[in-house]
């Protein structure tokens, strides 16, 4: 069986986070790891409190699972400081982990920054020319390439200065009031739209750690980059078709859709 290892951030309320890479690539016909960067206390509502590891028991984590059960992707999330970013960075070198799949969580839907400015200077040096493919929405693709992007132009024009400036391939998110969720995938030699249609769903909470660990579990289970993004946006979006409808606020996605 194909494997998948997650470093992100534990979500109690299970939208989102490990639970939700674990749900996902669980359904995508892979074995799912992980190692946590964080804890929160949270629900559909918002989240309470934060716990963040010590550098050190990441680092310990990352080893336990890749010396034992070497993954054949990686998927991360939201880090929040650099001194996490640097212990992933190191890891991915020192293990020589592949296929990895970086959900640059920066900015809020809201447009409210979730890192400070000296951890996006460490994702984007350390980090980011790693990733075989990173996944920003349009908010964190304005912060990797500088400016403003209103226009479907403007996204491939974001996604090839994002590529040139970092060396990875970029799956840039439409959404946001831009588009119908129509994303582009930029990889150097290439781009490609992928057309979605919105479907009329309050229930988000979790998307993009969703879309990311689907991608990953497709990269592992050994299909090329396109095709493992146009799985996960078909996974993605049946999950949002099935229209769970759980907590008082944007509730999470029925991951589990193509159990029968």
């Amino acid at each position: 069986m194909k494997t998948a290892l997650t470093i992100a951030g534990s979500d109690s309320s299970g939208g989102a986070g490990i639970q939700a890479d674990i749900k996902t690539m669980t359904c995508n016909g892979i074995y799912a790891m992980s190692a946590i960067t964080a804890l929160t206390a949270q629900n559909t509502t918002g989240v309470t409190a934060i716990m963040e590891v010590e550098p050190e028991f990441l680092k310990e984590q990352i080893k336990a699972v890749v010396t034992d059960i070497f993954p054949d992707a990686v998927k991360t999330g939201m880090v929040s400081s650099s001194s996490l970013i640097r212990v992933i960075s190191q890891a991915i070198k020192e293990y020589g982990l592949k296929n990895v799949v970086v959900d640059p969580v920066m900015v809020a839907t809201s447009g409210a920054k979730l890192i400070t400015d000296e951890a996006i200077e460490t994702l984007k040096k350390e980090l980011l020319p790693l990733a075989t493919v990173i996944t920003p929405n349009i908010p964190e693709a304005e912060v990797l390439c500088g400016f403003e992007i209103k226009t479907e132009s403007a996204m491939e024009e974001a996604a090839r200065k994002i590529n040139g400036d970092f060396g990875c391939a970029v799956l840039l998110k439409g959404g946001h009031n831009l588009n119908d969720a129509n994303d582009f995938l930029y990889d150097g030699l290439g781009g490609v739209w992928f057309n979605g249609k919105k479907i009329d769903n309050p229930n988000t909470h979790g998307t993009g750690c969703t879309l990311s660990s689907a991608i990953a579990a497709n990269l592992a289970k050994g299909l090329p980059l396109t095709a493992a993004v146009k799985n996960a946006k078909d996974y993605i979006s049946s999950a949002l078709e099935a229209m769970l409808d759980l907590g008082q606020g944007s509730g999470p996605l029925m991951h589990n859709w193509n159990i029968k």
